[in-house]
This record gives structure tokens, sequence and C-alpha cells, in this order.
């Protein structure tokens, strides 16, 4: 009888037990990332009546607590505005250390950048990853996103899309523009200037940096079909002049303005008059307005050739030493047209250390399959798209978390780059794992070493970004267990008065 006085008392303090864990759990229902305990049972050793093994005459001693597990099966999320909130969907543990070195493991992924820039907890413990923009991309090792910033990129290409007017008068002009930027990210201005040649649909062009003419262009001019569309590039150049001249006279070509030489022609021929300080076109080549200024009169120093009398000076001759009546200048204009091609645009030298292009070539994307459209309608010119790469330096203004775990920057000059990744620890037996309060796990024998891997990878879940894990507490369940153990304690309290009804009337036969 003296057994089950102790029976009910082993049944009163595992029901309290189990009221502990109980109570432990509600407390918990909010905490996030909290893994719930669940209290397994187990009965003490029985005891023979006959002092011999015989199974059939074995009596319980009551009951004990076998173990307190944690439960590691996930909780809901919650969705939150801050991008730093992460929650593991799957398997999986985030790695904090503190400031000695300790290493940790927990569900509960409410982190925050510290002042220093490092990705901590709550308790202030270091968020263990690859920093990909560091020295040692490939060591797990605290993030940092201190100091972290874009790295400047020179403008290569660009693209324009416009419409150029093909009402305009020859001559006229229009310009676009852009910002572009150098190898150390300092901002110039790209410009291309189109004139509108006599020659249907052509416009030639000339590109600038910082209002300094290219050094070279692959074309000149482009060329619009009756539709608008545009349907060739063409490049153009003159051909070694040939004089003819009783005198000494010499006479060096420079062209001006290549857009404007639109067309093959024959030859073009110069004659000077009876007059000393007169020159004359005696044949255009087939431009018929071409037309024609004196440089220094006095010393004939100079002729200007405008091809369609209307747009400057496209072709220059200076000249030198003696003329006389009758002497000539002869040249062609050499024209050539292609489909639709990208332009190379050699630029001047910045006068700095840094460079833009490629190798000081940037190229207008004109014909790829990415490049913005230009037309030639009746219509005003107008701009409509202005696209480049490149950009300057950038400070970083916010991340965002991708499901790979990778933190990705978005930094002030528009680019966005990969910083850091998580890394995420598993174990052989989870249910090893000691509880090291604080929402943090420790390992032990029975869990064995952590097991880092990427999220997503080797069996790891996946990161879910602007999330807290709740607490995996079920209430429901909580308060059905919460009952039973109530019940536990009330019966087992009942076998102890019993018990003791039971003994007093034992000691009342003596009387």
């Amino acid at each position: 009888m003296g057994s089950s006085l102790f029976a009910g008392i082993s049944g009163l303090a595992s029901a309290g037990k189990q009221l502990d864990v109980i109570g432990n759990n509600i407390a918990n229902v909010n905490t996030i990332g909290f893994r719930s305990g669940r209290i397994h049972f187990g009965d003490i050793l029985s005891q023979s009546v006959t002092g011999g093994a015989a199974a059939g005459m074995q009596v319980g001693r009551g009951v004990d607590v076998a173990a307190i597990t944690t439960q590691f099966s996930s909780g809901s999320f919650e969705t939150t505005a801050n991008a730093t909130d992460l929650a593991i969907d799957g398997d999986g543990f985030f790695i904090v250390k503190d400031a000695d070195g300790g290493e940790y493991y927990t569900r509960a992924g409410a982190f925050h950048l510290d002042n220093n820039g490092y990705l901590v907890d709550v308790n202030s413990l270091k968020v263990q990853g690859y920093n990909i923009t560091g020295s040692d991309p490939d060591t797990i090792s605290d993030i940092s996103l201190s100091g972290v910033q874009s790295e400047p990129s020179a403008t290569t290409e660009i693209s324009i899309g416009a419409n150029l007017d093909a009402a305009a008068v020859a001559g006229g002009t229009f310009n676009a523009s852009q910002t572009v930027y150098d190898s150390l990210g300092a901002i110039h201005s790209l410009k291309l200037t189109f004139q509108k040649t006599e020659g249907n649909g052509c416009w030639g062009f000339k590109s600038y940096l910082d209002n300094d003419v290219a050094t070279a262009q692959t074309y000149s001019g482009i060329k619009f079909d009756t539709n608008g569309v545009l349907e060739k590039v063409y490049s153009s150049s003159i051909g070694t002049p040939t004089i003819s001249t009783t005198g000494t006279g010499t006479a060096t070509a420079t062209v001006n303005n290549q857009g404007q030489l639109y067309k093959d022609s024959t030859e073009i021929t110069l004659t000077r008059g009876a007059d000393n300080n007169t020159w004359a076109i005696t044949a255009n080549g087939g431009y018929e307005n071409m037309s024609i200024t004196l440089g220094t009169v006095d010393t004939d120093d100079e002729v200007a050739i405008d091809i369609d009398g209307t747009g400057g000076t496209d072709i220059t001759f200076a000249l030198e030493n003696a003329w006389a009546e009758n002497d000539t200048i002869k040249f062609t204009i050499d024209q050539t047209e292609v489909a639709p091609a990208d332009v190379n645009l050699t630029m001047p030298a910045i006068g700095t250390d840094a460079t833009i292009g490629d190798s000081g070539v940037v190229s207008w994307d004109l014909a790829g399959t990415t490049a913005e459209n230009v037309t030639g309608y009746a219509s005003t010119s107008v701009i409509r798209t202005l696209v480049h790469d490149g950009y300057s330096s950038g400070s970083l203004k916010s991340i965002s978390v991708t499901a790979d775990g990778i933190i990705s920057g978005f930094f002030t000059n528009g680019q966005t780059s990969d910083i850091s990744q998580i890394v995420l620890a598993d174990f052989a037996n989870v249910t090893g794992l000691k509880r090291m309060g604080k929402n943090l796990f420790g390992t032990t024998v029975e869990s064995g070493d952590a097991v880092p891997n990427r999220p997503g990878s080797a069996g790891m879940g996946e990161i879910s970004p602007n999330s807290l894990e709740m607490s995996n507490t079920d209430i429901a369940t909580e308060f059905i267990n919460m009952i039973t153990a109530q019940r536990a304690y009330q019966a087992s309290a009942k076998i102890v008065t019993v018990t003791d009804q039971m003994m007093a009337e034992l000691m009342n036969v003596k009387r």
C-alpha cells in the first residue's frame, strides 16, 4: 500500500513538470522562431510482489519524466516591412556568433544592421555568411555591409530614340545630347548634331564630347526611305585633289562636315577667274546648289565650299603660293552606303587619368536588337529616349534578400549588385540541440557538428525575406494538454488522499 502513495506522489511531480512545459510553450506563443517543447513520460521500474522475476506478478512504482524534447516543426510566417527580417522555409538554422567567437543557431530571423554595418540579431550576435565583395568571398564570416559602394563604370554604348523632321529645310540642325560617364565616374556630355542635307532622306551627323568634336566616326550620315524608316548609313570623303596651275599654287583640303557629302559625285572643278581674287565653280559634280566663299580676299588664301548652299562650310581648301588665271582644283566625293549598322565614335581625350568608352570608342547602338528607333517622319524633330550604359560611383541605399540568401544592394547611382550571402546550418540530429535561451541553440554530442550550406541547396530551406517565423506553439493543443495534466494531477492527488485514508483505517485496527 505504501507503493501507491509514492506512485501518486510521482504522478503529482510528473503532472507538475508537464504543466511547466505547457506554461513555457504558452508563454512563448509570440516569441519569434520559438520551438515548443513536449514532455514524454515513462513508468518507473516495476517490482515483483513475489520477490522473483515472474512477469505476471509485477507492480508498477509510478511515473517519471523520460524526456522533454523540442519540436522543430515550422511555425507560420508573419509579413513585415523590414528587408532584413528573414524566415527559413524548410530545414536549417541561421548561424550567429558572439564577440568571443562562440557559435549559436537560431530560427529567429529578426535581423538589423548595427552601427558598424554588421548584420546582427536582437542579441547583437553577428549573422554568418559569405561576403561576396570582400577579400575572401569563399570563407564564412560576419556579414558586413560597412563601406560597400558601387564602383563607377565608363560608358561604352549609347542609343537614341528620335524623329528627324523630313520637312526640315536643308542645312537645318537638331541636337541630341545625353549624359555619359568616364572610368572614374565623372559626368560628361555626349552630343550628336544632325544636319539635314539636300539629298532625299539624308541627314549628316557629327559627335561631340563636352563640345569637342570626335576624332573619328565610322559613318557620317543616315538615310531614311520614303516611309521614314532608317534605310542606310553612309560614309564619305573626298578624293585627292588634282591641281592644274601655271604658277606655284598648292591646295590642302579639309573636310569640315562629312555628313553633308551625301552622294557620290562626278568631278568637281574650281577654276580661278580672270579677276585674280575670284574663284568659281565650273563643275559641281551633281550638287546643284553648291556655293563657295573666299577667305582673306587680298591674299586669296582659302576657298570654303558649301555643298548644298545652306549648311555652312563643308570643305575647305587652304591655298598657298602663286595662282594664275584659269588654274584649277579638281576632286571627287566618294560616298558609300550600307545597311544600318552601329556607329563607332572615337572620343577626344578627356584630359584626366580617366578613360571613356572601349579604348576611347563609344558605340552608337543604331542597328542592334536593343537599338532605340530613329525615324524620319514629316513631324517635329524630337528626342523620344536616350539610353546609355556606364554610371558614377554610388553609396548603398537599400538592400533586398533573395530565396537563396543573396543580399543585394541598391545604390544611389541606380545600380544593383550582390553583396553577401547568408549561410544556414543543419544537423544530423536536430533534437539533440541544446537550448541556450534567447531563441538560441547550441551543439551537443547528440546533435553532431553543424553542416553549413547555402539556402536552397543540400536539403536546406529557402529564405523568405520580409518575413518572420512565429512560434510553433499550438494554443489549442496546449489547452487540451493542460486539461489532461490538470486531471492527471487531480487523480494523483486523489491516490495520495485515498491511500492516506486506508492507512488511517489500518491504524484504527489496534483499537
